[in-house]
């Protein structure tokens, strides 16, 4: 396939020594290889550094950064490694910029997939595929909209990547989220598509938090960026459908409506806070509008 679109690629990795070179691994296949990858270790102390270096000392297009040492794990650093990368290589001629996690693997094809997607389409600024646990558990895109991209990768057209001035640092998580709507707040179109899928090596919550305690952030961070209060309690009621029953739900509306009545800080501008709102309003209103109503009573009940 011819590269329309030269790439670099971006992976933030803290102690990943258990998944990285997997996620190298998956690289190294691709049918269409990036012009450049930095692969930043934000402070690690296990052999993260090591088997990155290994690689980079046998190809001259994998490089490795390393941030200074002895901070604690924080999507507020993933977003600090991430810009720093991007500045060092801002000066490359390239038209794409995909942002990978370092405990993530892919299909030969998945990358060239995602180029094609955005050649087609001038409008696209972030494209992505779903991601799969690895007891393959995926997002239910009946209830995520399909303009969501995951932040295990995220494919940025270059233009997009600058127009939202990269990452902006949280400290409760949602770097990526915010990135995605912002882009629409900006006028880019967002798809995740569905043909594809990466592959996530760690369970979810368990870099440095059990399920329950990840979740219960996770209602954090939903509150901090601005999330509506009526698509939280919608969120809590779908999630408490799932294993473990009942508790993944409640952990998430804990961590939303306390931080609520602490008035926790929300960095997020107030337009982004309000175009999210609206969004998230938009799509409740499509939810609710396709579960028709039960011919024997009032209750409506899911098709």
């Amino acid at each position: 396939m011819r590269q329309d679109l030269p790439y670099v690629l971006i992976t933030a990795a803290r102690n990943e020594a258990q998944f990285i070179e997997l996620t190298i691994q998956s690289v190294l296949a691709q049918t269409v290889r990036p012009l450049k990858w930095i692969i930043v270790s934000d402070g690690s102390d296990d052999d993260t550094d090591a088997i990155v270096q290994k690689y980079a000392s046998q190809l001259d297009w994998v490089e490795l950064m390393q941030m200074p040492g002895g901070r604690s794990r924080s999507f507020g650093g993933k977003a600090h490694a991430v810009n720093a990368a991007y500045a060092h290589i801002r000066d490359l001629d390239f038209g794409v910029v995909v942002v990978l996690d370092a405990d993530i693997t892919i299909g030969k094809a998945h990358f060239a997939f995602l180029l094609a997607r955005l050649h087609e389409d001038a409008a696209l600024g972030v494209v992505g595929t779903p991601f799969q646990e690895i007891n393959g558990e995926t997002y239910d895109y009946r209830f995520v909209s399909i303009e969501h991209v995951s932040g295990a990768c995220q494919v940025f057209r270059r233009a997009c990547f600058e127009d939202i001035r990269g990452y902006t640092p949280l400290p409760v998580g949602g770097v990526d989220h915010l990135a995605v709507v912002t882009a629409r707040m900006k006028g880019w179109r967002t798809r995740t598509f569905t043909e594809m899928v990466s592959v996530h090596h760690r369970k979810m919550g368990s870099a440095e938090h059990g399920t329950c305690a990840s979740w219960y952030r996770t209602g954090i961070k939903d509150y901090t960026i601005g999330g509506h209060p009526l698509w939280e309690l919608a969120r809590v009621g779908i999630q408490s459908l799932r294993a473990p029953f009942v508790v993944r739900g409640l952990a998430l509306g804990a961590g939303y409506f306390g931080a609520m009545v602490r008035r926790v800080d929300r960095p997020v501008p107030v337009e982004i806070q309000k175009f999210h709102r609206q969004e998230q309003m938009d799509r409740l209103k499509k939810l609710l509008h396709r579960i028709p109503p039960s011919r024997s009573s009032g209750i409506r009940r899911p098709a």
